[in-house]
C-alpha cells in the first residue's frame, strides 16, 4: 500500500475537479482500485504502488495542461486519463509556444488540441495534399482554416481559397433569392465562422474585398489553376468522382491543399456516389499525399457529441451486418 499527496496550488480546484466533482468521478472510474480523496487544493491517492504512480503521472499531465491552457473540458480530461501510450500522453502537453497556430482577435490562441489534429498540422507541414476525414465536431475544418491563416500570415502563400460543394441546391443556385454571395453564403457559413475566430473583422473584410481570401462553391473552381495558395475543400464527401478529380487537378506548383470530409454524412442525390472514398483509395500510396483519420476521441464540441457519434457508428455497423 502506497500513499501520495498531489498539490493543486497553481490551479482553481473547481476547474480541476469539475462541476459537482464530475471530473473527480471520471478519475475514480479510471482507477477503481485506488482510494482517491480530495480536500481543498490536495488530492490523496492510496493503493498499489504501480496504480498510484500511473494515476500521479496522468494527474501531473492534466496539471501541466491546465497551467498552460486554462480550463480543461471533461472530454480532454478523459482523453488524457485514457492515453496509455507515450505518444498519446506527450501530445497533450503543449511544451512549445510555437504549437500555437494563430493568434486571433482579443488575444485568442488557436492550436491543435487533440492527437489527430496535431497529426493534421504535421502532415500539412510536410506534404502538399492532406486528406482529413472523420465525424462532425472533430475540428477538421477549424484546424485546416487555422493552417491556411498561418500560412498567409507567414507569407508562405499569397491567398487562401476555401470551397465546398453546394449540394443542397444541386450547385444550381438560380432559384434562391438574392445575389450570388447571398445565394451561396448559407452553404459556406462554417468557413466564415472559423475565419471570424482567427482574423479581426476589419482585416478579414479587406482580405475578402481584395480576394486574398476567397470563398466559393466547388463548381466555381473549374478551369482554374490555383497557385501560390492554401486551398481547402470542405465537406468533400458531397463531391462526386469527377468533381474531386477536377479539384485535385487545379492545384498549382506552389500550393497546398487540405480535403476534409465525413464519409458517413453524404448528402448527394441517391443516383450519385461520393468521390471521397475512391480518391483516398487510389491516391493513398502517392508520395506527398497524406491521409489523417479523426475519430470520436477528437470531438471538441459538447461532450454528448462523442456519445452520439459512437451510437450512430454502432447502429451503422449493425445495419452493415444485416
Amino acid at each position: 500500500m502506497t500513499e501520495t499527496i498531489i498539490n493543486l496550488d497553481t490551479l482553481n480546484p473547481i476547474e480541476f475537479f469539475g462541476v459537482n466533482n464530475r471530473k473527480l468521478d471520471i478519475l475514480r472510474k479510471k482507477f477503481p482500485l485506488l482510494k482517491i480523496l480530495s480536500r481543498g487544493t490536495q488530492i490523496k491517492l492510496s493503493g498499489a504502488p504501480e496504480q498510484v504512480e500511473s494515476a500521479k503521472e496522468k494527474i501531473d499531465l492534466i496539471i501541466q495542461y491546465m497551467e498552460r491552457n486554462g480550463d480543461m473540458s471533461e472530454n480532454y480530461f478523459e482523453q488524457i486519463l485514457g492515453g496509455d501510450d507515450a505518444e498519446t500522453i506527450d501530445n497533450f502537453v503543449d511544451k512549445n509556444p510555437n504549437d500555437i497556430l494563430v493568434f486571433g482577435p482579443n488575444g485568442k490562441t488557436v492550436r491543435a488540441r487533440t492527437i489527430n489534429q496535431k497529426r493534421m498540422v504535421q502532415a500539412a507541414d510536410t506534404s502538399d495534399i492532406v486528406f482529413a476525414v472523420g465525424p462532425a465536431g472533430t475540428g477538421k475544418t477549424y484546424t485546416a482554416v487555422a493552417l491556411a491563416v498561418r500560412a498567409l500570415k507567414n507569407k508562405l502563400v499569397k491567398k487562401i481559397i476555401l470551397t465546398r460543394p453546394a449540394v443542397e441546391a444541386g450547385e444550381n443556385l438560380g432559384f434562391l433569392p438574392g445575389d450570388l454571395k447571398e445565394k451561396i453564403d448559407p452553404y459556406l457559413r462554417p468557413l466564415y465562422d472559423a475565419l471570424d475566430d482567427m482574423i479581426p473583422a476589419d482585416k478579414l473584410g479587406y482580405y475578402m474585398s481584395t480576394r486574398t481570401i476567397e470563398i466559393a462553391p466547388l463548381a466555381y473552381m473549374r478551369g482554374r489553376t490555383l497557385d501560390n495558395a492554401f486551398i481547402i475543400l470542405d465537406e468533400a464527401q458531397n463531391a462526386n468522382d469527377l468533381q474531386l478529380k477536377m479539384f485535385l487537378t487545379r492545384i498549382g506548383p506552389n500550393a497546398k491543399a487540405i480535403i476534409t470530409g465525413d464519409p458517413t454524412q453524404v448528402d448527394l442525390p441517391k443516383n450519385q456516389r461520393s468521390g471521397l472514398e475512391k480518391a483516398m483509395r487510389i491516391l493513398k500510396n502517392i508520395n506527398g499525399i497524406v491521409q489523417i483519420e479523426l475519430n470520436e476521441e477528437d470531438v471538441v464540441r459538447h461532450k454528448l457529441v462523442k456519445q452520439i457519434i459512437m451510437a450512430y457508428d454502432k447502429e451503422r455497423q449493425k445495419e452493415m451486418q444485416q
